[in-house]
């Protein structure tokens, strides 16, 4: 796996540390952020769209990342576009 680091949140406490990376190899964003506590994981949950179930499936998950770091997701778009088109 070929991860490209982005940026991490420079406005986080110490033992924060919502992250932006991007994985080259499988063309994917990863995001390390903050759990989202109980309440707005059930909105997320509860929220319904045509032709989705509800519910959050096992293996995926809510996070939440500061709208601070719009530029490191938007640098992170960057790369992928750029090593799709190689």
């Amino acid at each position: 796996m070929s991860l490209l680091f982005i940026g991490i949140d420079p406005a986080t406490e110490k033992d924060k540390s919502p992250t932006v990376w991007v994985d080259l190899d499988e063309q994917e964003f990863v995001f390390q952020g903050l759990k989202p506590g109980a309440e707005l994981e059930a909105k997320c949950a509860a929220f319904e769209l045509p032709g989705h179930a509800k519910g959050i499936p096992d293996d995926e998950a809510v996070i939440r990342i500061p709208a601070r770091m719009v530029h490191m997701i938007r640098e992170a778009c960057d790369a992928v576009e750029r090593a799709h088109l190689r």
